[in-house]
């Protein structure tokens, strides 16, 4: 999830963290003691970040951090009217934009794989069906069938069909062939972003640390202690009081990411309405997942994923991972029986992240 919080007075619930890093040194903004954590917090793309450097010294300070995020945003924001994205979604006419980052070429890249592996379950295009269902403004706005059809004829991310797009040097050249269409990378951008974290600690020189942003992980290395990171997946409570840790994962040099239904939806006319939106029928999702946890080899990659696997349902994601093996990702599932009770179904190498 990528985007700006949420009035606490709405009837909605914001993912903010679906994980809860276990033995790690708490900190401010910045802590560099001997035998102790670099810890370095803040605040981006209305969420919180941390990250944890298990090392006695760093170079790595919060300005440089933040001027990365700042960075990001200003390329990939939907909520930033000057950003890249919002540049090419208010387009009407053939447009020039610069990408000296190449943030936004990685994302567009690494959402049309995804795009394509999934057979569309996974597609930034449906913006428009954000937006018409009230996720992007926060007030609740049921549709109905015709109003689906009618945003449904501008949702495909296809290239050449609704719009165009190529990359020249650090230019991209765009064009849309609807001018409603619109795309939205909220569900994987916020993955890359700890990504990139992940490249600048490296190249700083860093190879022990936990970075975390609105509760998509990347951890390399070792803890203080010696041992594999360990990350805790909450239970799927919608009341924040009664969350609990569900499971311990022990990982390292791997990505986590964690899609779920329980904290982001409303209310209307009796009817529960949660966030993720299918983009073949262009409403909400309405299977047994509750949660989705995607260990990848990115964690942009496990963030698109964890998306994708929240509409394909249990038994669909199950069948896509026996049958695309070589991505090497790992899924932890939980959902809710016909009882209503919380049950668990996870891949066979889930198991061994399992503390």
């Amino acid at each position: 999830m990528y985007g700006k919080k949420r009035p606490k007075q709405l009837i909605w619930s914001v993912i903010f963290s679906l994980f809860i890093c276990i033995s790690c040194t708490e900190g401010s903004n910045l802590k560099s003691n001997f035998h102790k954590n670099v810890v370095i917090s803040g605040e981006t793309q209305g969420t919180t970040y941390k990250i944890i450097i298990a090392e006695d010294y760093s170079i790595v300070n919060q300005k440089s951090v933040d001027s990365i995020f700042l960075h990001f945003d200003n390329v990939l924001s939907t909520y930033n009217n000057s950003s890249v994205i919002s540049i090419l979604n208010r387009s009407l006419n053939p447009i020039i934009v610069d990408d000296d980052s190449g943030y936004f070429r990685e994302c567009f890249s690494k959402s049309q794989l995804i795009f394509n592996q999934t057979n569309g379950y996974f597609d930034p295009s449906v913006f428009p069906l954000v937006k018409g269902w009230g996720f992007m403004s926060g007030i609740p706005s049921p549709l109905t069938q015709n109003e689906v059809d009618s945003i449904l004829l501008y949702v495909d991310f296809t290239v050449g069909n609704l719009y165009d797009i190529s990359f020249k040097n650090k230019d991209i050249y765009f064009e849309k062939n609807n001018p409603k269409y619109m795309m939205d990378f909220n569900s994987i951008a916020q993955g890359l972003s700890v990504d990139i974290i992940d490249r600048f600690l490296s190249r700083k020189g860093c190879f022990n640390y936990y970075i975390e942003v609105g509760g998509e992980i990347i951890v390399r290395g070792k803890n203080r202690e010696g041992s594999n990171w360990k990350i805790g997946i909450d239970t799927p409570k919608e009341n924040l009081a009664k969350r609990k840790i569900e499971n311990i994962l022990q990982i390292s040099d791997k990505a986590i990411a964690t899609s779920g239904n329980y904290r982001n939806f409303y209310f209307a006319n009796g009817e529960k309405y949660v966030h993720s939106l299918n983009p073949k029928t262009g409403f909400p999702v309405n299977n047994s997942l509750l949660s989705v946890t995607v260990v990848a080899e990115s964690c942009c990659l496990a963030d698109g994923y964890a998306t994708a696997f929240m509409v394909m349902g249990r038994e669909e994601t199950l069948d896509f991972i026996r049958e695309n093996s070589n991505l090497n990702i790992d899924v932890y599932m939980l959902y809710q029986d016909e009882d209503g009770s919380i049950k668990r179904s996870m891949t066979d190498g889930f198991l061994k992240y399992i503390f």
